[in-house]
């Protein structure tokens, strides 16, 4: 797993241009495919402190399959909050192996804390409804190389 996480920092930080400016969002991160049964995921990946900060703030759009894979260096209980987020969204808390541990809706400009139900390293964001709409549901398995598959 720590092989893992050093292969997608080191593509986080070979990632061209600076992550965020005065002027709008992160837009430069590496990218990665990731699925949820049939269905494709092209997530943007914030795998260093001021990428995961930043998150999905200030985006206006984002593709109805784009997403942000947040990926932290251990487990731990991750809490989510809104703040200059205009784009209501839904997190899914991952486990290590893809599991979803479990699922929170958050309203855009919030600062109410969404936290997962236990430890977890990773934390994809999706605009809300997107999971619920193809029926994926906490224990439902996520794949890609994120997960090691």
């Amino acid at each position: 797993m720590k092989a893992l996480f050093t292969r997608l920092l080191g593509l986080c930080l070979l990632a061209s241009g600076p992550a965020w400016s005065q002027d709008g969002p992160q837009l430069n991160l590496p990218r990665i495919s990731l699925s949820a049964n049939m269905h494709l995921i092209h997530a943007q990946v914030a795998a260093t402190p001021q990428a995961r900060t930043i998150g999905l703030m200030f985006r206006r759009e984002m593709p109805a399959n784009e997403g942000m894979l947040f990926v932290f260096e251990q487990a731990a209980t991750q809490c989510f909050w809104m703040k200059n987020t205009l784009l209501p969204l839904t997190a899914a808390f991952v486990d290590d192996d893809g599991t979803i541990v479990n699922l929170a809706d958050m309203q855009p400009q919030s600062l109410d804390s969404h936290c997962s139900d236990k430890p977890v390293r990773y934390v994809l964001e999706m605009h809300q409804g997107w999971f619920k709409k193809r029926g994926i549901q906490a224990g439902a398995r996520l794949s890609g190389q994120a997960f090691g598959k």
